[in-house]
Formats: C-alpha cells, structure tokens, sequence
C-alpha cells in the first residue's frame, strides 16, 4: 500500500517495478491510470531464468466493452510487442517499434480517444505501420 500511495506521488521515481503477479498486475494498472491513460501502457511477466515462457500484454488487458468498435488504443499491445522484442533478442527491431509509436503519438490526428483525440484503431494501426516504412 505504500507502494501505490508512491506511485501516485512521486511516479517520476519508478522506471521498473518487480513483484509478485497479482501486486504487479495492480501497480501496472495504477501506473497506467496515472500517465494519462491505461490504453499506452504495456506490461510483463518475465521469468528472469527464462525456463518458462514471458508473457507480454498491454495493461488494459481485452477490454471487452469496446470489442469490435474501432476505439481501443492499439499502442498497449504494440509497446508490448516491442518489449517482447527487446526480451527476445531484437533490440533493434524493439527500437524501431517504439521510434514508430513515438512518432505516432506525437500527432494529434493519430490519437485515440483517450488521449483527447479522434482516431480509431485502425487509423492509428496505419499510421504506426506507416512510420516503421
């Protein structure tokens, strides 16, 4: 619990947290929520003696009450796939995909919804596939 109460006062402070699934789970949720948005934020589940696999997925997790609309914020599951890059061995390629996302996010016109913006997740797909060329 003091944790979270650091979290949300001093979250300059954090730039990785280690802990248990559940505590993990939460403090990502909370992390998210006070960036701006939980639709950015990725997370994983590493096992640091990579015998079992890691497990790469954004914050939000599947959000089913917008499935299927065109407004979910694709940045989560794509900022997790660069993790999972950079996990895997391909920091370049982990790097190209954040340099894309950055890009992207730096454009009001390829903004979901909860970040004050317009754009549908398929916008906002092309876009991103567009900055990595």
């Amino acid at each position: 619990d003091a944790l979270a109460a650091k979290f949300v006062l001093q979250p300059q402070r954090f730039d990785v947290v280690v802990g248990s699934n559940l505590f993990g789970d939460i403090l990502s949720d909370l992390a998210a929520a006070v960036a701006g948005s939980i639709g950015i934020a990725p997370s994983a589940n590493l096992d640091p003696t990579r015998e079992f696999p890691s497990m790469f997925e954004p914050v939000h997790g599947s959000a089913p009450d917008i499935a299927g609309k065109g407004v979910a914020n694709p940045v989560g599951a794509v900022w997790s796939a660069a993790m999972m890059l950079d996990h895997l061995g391909f920091p370049e390629a982990a790097a190209d995909v954040l340099a894309a996302m950055e890009a992207t996010l730096a454009q009001p016109q390829t903004r979901t919804r909860d970040l004050g913006g317009t754009a549908s997740t398929a916008e906002v797909t092309a876009a991103l596939i567009a900055e990595l060329g």
